[in-house]
């Protein structure tokens, strides 16, 4: 195969499985109203949607269970073989919220099936991770490491498009009691069938990681990396903090939209489209300019932007609460963080050698994920309802930048992180 198409096709394969998963994550967000009524019809409209975005949650709690079982399992055995086993249960997740009955049929089996769900959703997502990016940094150019990277950030809001499109396509054919009654299990049948696509796509992939590049066993591997490395695995995972926290914000925009703002469930769920049309070449450019300039140039000036312009951004929105008001807002602010994003998903690698790196970068990044992002719903939803005001959840989305943003001090002192050469021992 000829060079290019050999790198596009790693890309493809890559990212394939990052896209179905944020898909996921994106079409359960945008039909939270929806899985409320079906799963908790308690007839508290708060409540119902609390424990829907709490069920969101607790799927992020498996996250650090799959990084550390797939990242070593991809540390000692490959990525490919790792690539090809999260991407089947990814479309286990989905199938089973696709296909279970509703509290009617059900009764409490129902939540907690769905719970279960969520978990093998959450296990697949926290290996699909640490697998992909280290075989897009393993596999690319050493001054492209960036660029490769962001990739694991741009392709996650293809999958935003998509479940945009999607939710679009239902609004216009289906009426809102159909939506409702079955209309929302749809997308996720439809991300069951993309599994089979992916693994085609994937089983052709050149391995990255060859013999004597690896540890003895999966348990020497978890074994190496925590002993010798709790310290880069704590900074990786502030670092992540911030980014998980913006990242839930712009999804949370939807429930937002719907529950706070009244506006139409056609109209929110579409916003999906623009936070992706924005987020994808967003995150490419923060990969080149990474590239160029370095990641924590990029990162912290980015930051900086997004945490000045958050409140005022969205007085304005209060002040004028229109579908127009409310596009302009969230497009404008996710093109600074989709820049940060794919910018700083590179300094991750970076901060492991290849015989843990899949391990470090996934169980990080896991980490940071549930215990910042797994929570980040749950908290909106709480602080808007016990303060009354709407304006309230975005000082916590600008406080855990700001938090965040310290670790990169550290990151900085550290050896090997000043620039974007994250695989010079591959």
């Amino acid at each position: 195969m000829h060079n290019r198409s050999r790198k596009t096709h790693n890309i493809v394969a890559a990212t394939i499985g990052n896209t179905l998963e944020f898909y996921d994550f994106t079409v359960y967000a945008a039909f939270s109203t929806f899985l409320s009524q079906a799963y908790f019809p308690t007839g508290n409209p708060h409540l119902m949607l609390l424990l829907s975005t709490v069920i969101f949650g607790i799927g992020f709690l498996s996250r650090p269970i799959g990084a550390m079982v797939m990242g070593a399992y991809a540390d000692r055995y490959g990525r490919k073989q790792a690539m090809t086993l999260t991407i089947w249960l990814m479309a286990l997740g989905s199938l089973m919220i696709g296909v279970l009955p509703g509290y009617a049929t059900l009764g409490l089996a129902a939540p907690l099936l769905l719970t279960l769900a969520r978990l093998i959703q959450g296990f697949s997502a926290g290996g699909e991770m640490g697998s992909t990016t280290a075989f897009l940094v393993e596999s690319s150019a050493r001054d492209r490491v960036g660029l490769a990277a962001s990739w694991q950030i741009a392709t996650q809001n293809i999958g935003s498009i998509i479940s945009g499109l999607g939710g679009i396509g239902l609004g216009a054919c289906l009426s809102n009691t159909q939506l409702a009654g079955w209309g929302w299990r749809l997308p996720f049948l439809f991300g069951a069938i993309i599994a089979p696509v992916g693994f085609w796509i994937r089983r052709n992939v050149d391995e990255t990681l060859h013999v004597g590049q690896t540890l003895h066993s999966m348990g020497t591997v978890i074994s190496h990396l925590l002993t010798q490395m709790p310290g880069r695995i704590a900074l990786c995972i502030m670092l992540v903090a911030g980014n998980t926290v913006a990242q839930y914000f712009f999804l949370y925009g939807t429930i937002f939209s719907i529950h706070d703002l009244h506006f139409p469930a056609a109209f929110s769920i579409s916003i999906n489209i623009a936070l992706g049309v924005v987020g994808f070449p967003g995150a490419l450019l923060g990969g080149y300019l990474a590239d160029r300039y370095g990641p924590f140039r990029i990162v912290l000036v980015t930051r900086f932007l997004l945490c000045v312009l958050l409140v005022p951004a969205f007085m304005l929105l209060l002040a004028h609460p229109t579908p127009a008001v409310f596009t302009i807002v969230i497009m404008f602010l996710m093109s600074f963080h989709a820049v940060s994003t794919g910018a700083c998903i590179c300094l991750l690698p970076a901060m492991f050698p290849m015989k843990v790196r899949t391990l470090g970068t996934g169980l990080s990044y896991a980490l940071g994920v549930t215990i910042f992002g797994g929570t980040a719903q749950p908290i909106f939803t709480m602080m808007i309802a016990n303060t009354g005001n709407n304006l309230s959840w975005i000082y916590y989305v600008v406080g855990m930048l700001c938090i965040s943003s310290l670790s990169l001090i550290f990151l900085w002192r550290m050896p090997g992180t000043r620039t974007t050469v994250a695989c010079a021992d591959r």
